[in-house]
């Protein structure tokens, strides 16, 4: 069975499509939305209106740039969420359309065991099982990953993902969005150690985000109370201070995990892995931990049609195929669907 499957993905701010054929990925093709710079964060109707223009053209692309024709189609996977309502629809109501034109099966993939399975698009690859650290914009959780549809989540956040932190974060500071990759950018010129911030306790491997951002807030407030260019004089420190407190808070929980489960293997996925502090810190904690990290090229970190395809690819193997009245499920648990 050398199943070739079209992959689309839309649940935020990029409208991705990807081919895959016998588990091996062909294409990725991406087309972000900028408009969404104008207004410090993702405009869900400005996303939706996005991805009704780019749907089209991007699977277009993506056919043509794998040279398959839509007859060469075994099945069309889409992602059925968590993500925004009307982004998803785009997404689904598309591949609907699609499968059902050409009468061939329709596969939805959930977004969070896309994430995780982007680690099999390339080599290395982790053994199963193995943990996931999988950390995004909207989530942040510890999965045991005992194979390719089956997991587990072992802890999460109970309020904020660790993603709008750094998203918050940088907003406070007066950075333009998205606002993650420039902390990340600016921490690396600065003193982890200058600014100590609260870091909010959890029983057992669960997460609360939410307290460290206030006390951000309250911390910057005061601060530029006494000095209003405190910011513009302690850009670097600030950032590399607040990512060096979130960086370590995921790891806590992380170390905690492994022993507890004695599994050594480490993943991790999202698009807050993208973040070069965190690859480093976990690459250092590898050491002392002995464990086998594994990290997906940038490009598979954040939303991508790659990791939904290779998903995909797994439920078609399986027999997981639904029907055409499958709707978006945009607050979709990691096991659902």
């Amino acid at each position: 069975m050398r199943p070739v499957i079209l992959a689309i993905e839309s649940s935020c701010d990029e409208t991705s499509a990807a081919l895959i054929k016998d588990g091996k990925i062909l294409n990725n093709i991406i087309a972000t939305q900028s408009v969404h710079e104008n207004y410090g964060g993702v405009v869900p109707e400005l996303a939706s209106r996005a991805h009704q223009q780019n749907i089209v053209p991007v699977v277009e692309n993506a056919l043509r740039e794998a040279k398959v024709g839509k007859e060469e189609l075994d099945a069309v996977a889409f992602t059925q969420g968590p993500g925004l309502l009307g982004a998803l629809l785009v997404g689904s109501s598309f591949a609907k359309s699609l499968a059902q034109g050409l009468g061939v099966p329709l596969i939805a993939v959930n977004h969070m065991q896309a994430h995780i399975l982007a680690h099999f698009i390339e080599e290395p690859r982790p053994a199963f099982p193995f943990l996931c650290l999988t950390v995004s914009g909207g989530h942040t959780q510890i999965v045991l990953v005992r194979d390719f549809l089956d997991m587990e989540i072992l802890g999460e956040t109970q309020d904020d993902a660790v993603g709008e932190a750094f998203d918050k974060t940088a907003k406070i500071l007066g950075l333009p969005y998205p606002g993650g990759p420039l902390i990340d950018k600016y921490a690396k010129q600065g003193n982890h150690l200058r600014f100590e911030f609260p870091k909010t306790e959890m029983q057992g491997l669960n997460y609360s985000f939410s307290g460290i951002k206030t006390a951000f807030l309250y911390f910057i407030r005061d601060m530029t109370k006494k000095d209003p260019d405190f910011v513009q004089n302690n850009l670097s420190d600030i950032c590399a201070s607040m990512q060096y407190t979130l960086i370590n808070m995921l790891l806590q929980k992380l170390k905690k995990a492994s022993r507890q489960t004695g599994i050594r293997q480490i993943a991790i996925a999202g698009g807050v892995s993208a973040n070069s502090g965190l690859r480093e810190e976990l690459q250092k904690q590898s050491k002392k931990m002995n464990w086998e990290v594994f990290i997906p090229r940038f490009e598979y970190c954040t939303d991508n049609a790659a990791m939904v395809a290779m998903n995909a690819h797994y439920k078609y193997l399986a027999g997981e195929f639904c029907d055409l009245g499958v709707s978006p499920q945009p607050a979709l648990k990691l096991m659902d669907n």
